[in-house]
Protein backbone atom coordinates (compact mmCIF):
# COMPACT_ATOMS: atom_id res chain seq x y z
CA UNK A 1 0.00 0.00 0.00
CA UNK A 2 1.58 3.51 -1.11
CA UNK A 3 2.25 5.81 1.43
CA UNK A 4 -0.27 8.82 0.81
CA UNK A 5 1.98 12.27 -0.45
CA UNK A 6 2.73 14.53 2.66
CA UNK A 7 0.53 17.81 2.07
CA UNK A 8 2.55 21.19 1.50
CA UNK A 9 1.12 22.86 4.73
CA UNK A 10 2.38 19.64 6.72
CA UNK A 11 5.93 19.64 5.39
CA UNK A 12 5.91 23.51 6.48
CA UNK A 13 4.75 22.63 9.89
CA UNK A 14 7.16 20.09 10.24
CA UNK A 15 10.20 22.15 8.91
CA UNK A 16 9.11 24.78 11.15
CA UNK A 17 8.99 22.40 14.17
CA UNK A 18 12.95 21.54 12.87
CA UNK A 19 13.90 25.07 12.98
CA UNK A 20 12.41 25.66 16.19
CA UNK A 21 13.89 22.92 17.67
CA UNK A 22 17.45 23.89 16.61
CA UNK A 23 17.19 27.30 17.68
CA UNK A 24 16.58 29.20 14.41
CA UNK A 25 13.41 30.83 15.28
CA UNK A 26 13.39 33.42 12.50
CA UNK A 27 13.39 30.49 10.04
CA UNK A 28 11.02 28.79 12.15
CA UNK A 29 8.84 31.59 12.05
CA UNK A 30 8.68 32.12 8.34
CA UNK A 31 7.35 28.39 7.80
CA UNK A 32 4.64 29.06 10.60
CA UNK A 33 3.70 31.82 9.18
CA UNK A 34 3.53 30.39 5.49
CA UNK A 35 2.01 27.78 6.44
CA UNK A 36 -1.34 29.59 8.50
CA UNK A 37 -2.30 31.00 4.97
CA UNK A 38 -3.63 27.69 4.44
CA UNK A 39 -6.02 28.33 7.55
CA UNK A 40 -4.95 25.00 8.61
CA UNK A 41 -6.31 24.88 12.35
CA UNK A 42 -2.68 23.34 13.25
CA UNK A 43 -0.57 25.89 11.23
CA UNK A 44 -3.34 28.75 13.08
CA UNK A 45 -1.98 27.38 16.48
CA UNK A 46 1.76 27.60 15.80
CA UNK A 47 1.54 30.66 14.50
CA UNK A 48 -0.52 31.72 17.76
CA UNK A 49 2.25 30.42 19.65
CA UNK A 50 4.83 32.04 17.73
CA UNK A 51 3.43 35.19 18.35
CA UNK A 52 3.14 33.82 21.98
CA UNK A 53 6.44 33.33 22.31
CA UNK A 54 8.27 35.35 20.24
CA UNK A 55 9.79 32.56 18.20
CA UNK A 56 11.31 35.06 15.38
CA UNK A 57 8.91 38.05 16.12
CA UNK A 58 8.47 40.50 18.38
CA UNK A 59 5.81 38.96 21.20
CA UNK A 60 2.34 40.05 20.11
CA UNK A 61 -0.35 38.31 22.77
CA UNK A 62 -3.74 40.04 21.22
CA UNK A 63 -2.11 38.43 17.72
CA UNK A 64 -1.67 34.78 19.69
CA UNK A 65 -5.04 35.19 20.85
CA UNK A 66 -6.69 36.18 17.43
CA UNK A 67 -4.72 33.01 15.92
CA UNK A 68 -5.61 30.81 19.07
CA UNK A 69 -9.35 31.49 18.65
CA UNK A 70 -9.70 31.24 15.29
CA UNK A 71 -7.54 27.34 15.22
CA UNK A 72 -9.74 26.78 18.16
CA UNK A 73 -12.65 27.16 16.70
CA UNK A 74 -11.63 25.34 13.51
CA UNK A 75 -11.07 22.30 15.85
CA UNK A 76 -7.70 22.36 16.95
CA UNK A 77 -8.12 21.47 21.31
CA UNK A 78 -4.52 22.59 21.59
CA UNK A 79 -5.28 26.23 20.63
CA UNK A 80 -8.20 25.78 22.49
CA UNK A 81 -5.94 25.09 25.60
CA UNK A 82 -3.47 28.02 24.68
CA UNK A 83 -6.28 30.43 23.96
CA UNK A 84 -7.16 29.48 28.12
CA UNK A 85 -3.79 30.11 29.28
CA UNK A 86 -3.75 33.82 27.87
CA UNK A 87 -7.52 34.84 29.28
CA UNK A 88 -6.60 33.16 32.90
CA UNK A 89 -3.12 35.53 32.51
CA UNK A 90 -4.79 38.27 30.95
CA UNK A 91 -2.32 38.57 28.12
CA UNK A 92 -3.60 39.87 24.59
CA UNK A 93 -7.00 39.40 26.18
CA UNK A 94 -8.96 40.54 29.15
CA UNK A 95 -8.52 38.33 32.27
CA UNK A 96 -11.60 36.03 32.68
CA UNK A 97 -11.27 32.54 34.60
CA UNK A 98 -14.58 31.44 33.17
CA UNK A 99 -14.41 31.98 29.70
CA UNK A 100 -10.56 29.99 30.71
CA UNK A 101 -12.50 27.35 31.84
CA UNK A 102 -14.90 27.04 28.67
CA UNK A 103 -11.66 27.04 26.69
CA UNK A 104 -10.04 24.33 28.83
CA UNK A 105 -13.20 22.34 29.13
CA UNK A 106 -13.26 22.65 25.22
CA UNK A 107 -9.47 21.74 24.74
CA UNK A 108 -10.26 18.24 27.47
CA UNK A 109 -13.18 17.28 25.41
CA UNK A 110 -10.60 17.00 22.30
CA UNK A 111 -8.05 14.97 24.01
CA UNK A 112 -5.62 17.59 25.96
CA UNK A 113 -5.10 15.85 29.11
CA UNK A 114 -3.17 18.77 30.73
CA UNK A 115 -6.53 20.62 30.61
CA UNK A 116 -8.14 18.59 32.70
CA UNK A 117 -5.53 19.58 34.98
CA UNK A 118 -5.98 23.47 34.71
CA UNK A 119 -9.50 22.30 35.27
CA UNK A 120 -8.51 20.92 38.87
CA UNK A 121 -6.72 23.91 39.49
CA UNK A 122 -9.51 26.23 38.43
CA UNK A 123 -11.76 23.84 40.46
CA UNK A 124 -9.44 24.30 43.48
CA UNK A 125 -9.09 27.43 44.03
CA UNK A 126 -13.06 28.58 43.09
CA UNK A 127 -12.10 31.73 40.47
CA UNK A 128 -14.54 29.41 38.06
CA UNK A 129 -18.27 29.54 38.30
CA UNK A 130 -18.30 26.43 36.17
CA UNK A 131 -16.57 23.66 38.34
CA UNK A 132 -17.43 22.75 41.89
CA UNK A 133 -14.25 22.91 44.23
CA UNK A 134 -14.77 19.17 45.31
CA UNK A 135 -13.92 18.28 41.41
CA UNK A 136 -10.61 19.07 41.57
CA UNK A 137 -9.40 15.41 42.78
CA UNK A 138 -11.51 14.11 39.42
CA UNK A 139 -9.84 16.82 37.39
CA UNK A 140 -6.26 15.87 38.63
CA UNK A 141 -7.00 12.27 38.33
CA UNK A 142 -8.61 12.76 34.88
CA UNK A 143 -5.27 14.21 33.80
CA UNK A 144 -3.06 11.70 35.55
CA UNK A 145 -4.55 8.99 34.16
CA UNK A 146 -4.74 10.68 30.57
CA UNK A 147 -1.05 11.00 30.75
CA UNK A 148 -0.47 14.49 32.12
CA UNK A 149 2.65 14.59 34.63
CA UNK A 150 0.93 17.92 36.11
CA UNK A 151 -2.39 16.34 37.05
CA UNK A 152 -0.27 13.41 38.57
CA UNK A 153 1.69 15.54 40.82
CA UNK A 154 -1.51 17.55 41.81
CA UNK A 155 -2.63 14.75 42.85
CA UNK A 156 0.01 13.20 44.85
CA UNK A 157 -0.29 16.88 46.40
CA UNK A 158 -3.66 16.08 47.71
CA UNK A 159 -3.03 13.01 49.11
CA UNK A 160 0.08 14.16 50.92
CA UNK A 161 -2.46 16.88 52.11
CA UNK A 162 -4.65 14.32 54.09
CA UNK A 163 -1.39 12.41 55.24
CA UNK A 164 -2.44 9.67 52.70
CA UNK A 165 1.61 8.82 52.14
CA UNK A 166 1.38 5.75 50.30
CA UNK A 167 -0.98 6.81 47.56
CA UNK A 168 0.98 10.32 47.31
CA UNK A 169 4.10 8.07 46.77
CA UNK A 170 2.73 6.54 44.17
CA UNK A 171 1.33 10.05 42.02
CA UNK A 172 4.47 11.56 42.47
CA UNK A 173 6.65 8.51 41.24
CA UNK A 174 4.09 8.63 38.70
CA UNK A 175 4.88 12.45 38.34
CA UNK A 176 8.38 12.27 38.42
CA UNK A 177 8.86 9.08 35.59
CA UNK A 178 6.93 11.49 33.13
CA UNK A 179 8.11 14.85 33.94
CA UNK A 180 10.91 17.11 33.29
CA UNK A 181 12.91 20.07 34.96
CA UNK A 182 9.84 22.00 35.93
CA UNK A 183 8.02 19.20 37.44
CA UNK A 184 11.06 18.00 39.15
CA UNK A 185 11.64 21.20 40.79
CA UNK A 186 7.77 21.04 41.83
CA UNK A 187 8.23 17.68 43.33
CA UNK A 188 11.47 18.98 45.50
CA UNK A 189 9.81 22.05 46.61
CA UNK A 190 6.40 19.70 47.49
CA UNK A 191 8.79 17.36 49.36
CA UNK A 192 10.26 19.57 50.92
CA UNK A 193 10.90 19.14 55.03
CA UNK A 194 8.79 15.56 54.85
CA UNK A 195 10.11 12.41 56.71
CA UNK A 196 9.02 9.85 54.77
CA UNK A 197 11.37 7.65 53.89
CA UNK A 198 9.45 7.30 49.99
CA UNK A 199 8.78 10.65 49.70
CA UNK A 200 12.65 11.93 50.69
CA UNK A 201 13.70 9.31 48.18
CA UNK A 202 11.66 10.59 45.33
CA UNK A 203 12.71 14.12 46.08
CA UNK A 204 15.87 12.68 45.99
CA UNK A 205 15.22 11.47 42.64
CA UNK A 206 14.02 14.52 41.24
CA UNK A 207 17.26 16.38 42.28
CA UNK A 208 19.18 13.76 40.49
CA UNK A 209 17.09 14.36 37.59
CA UNK A 210 17.80 18.12 37.54
CA UNK A 211 21.46 17.08 37.77
CA UNK A 212 21.17 15.08 34.66
CA UNK A 213 18.07 15.75 32.76
CA UNK A 214 16.63 13.40 29.94
CA UNK A 215 16.57 14.73 26.52
CA UNK A 216 13.64 16.33 25.25
CA UNK A 217 12.64 18.05 22.19
CA UNK A 218 11.13 21.67 22.22
CA UNK A 219 7.53 21.13 21.21
CA UNK A 220 4.66 23.87 19.69
CA UNK A 221 1.84 23.03 21.71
Amino acid sequence: MDTPPISVVETQLMLGQIHLDHGRLQDAFMMFEAAARSGEPRALNMLGRAYERGWGTACNPAAAAMYFHKAAYAGDPWAAFNLADLYMAGRGVAGDPDRAGDLYAMAARGGVAKALTMLGLLAEDGTCAMVSPRSAPLFFHAAAMGGDCWGALNLGRLHLATGDGPAAAHWIRVALEQGFGDVFRAIIHLLNGVTDPALRLLATQAAGRLDHPPSRHATGS
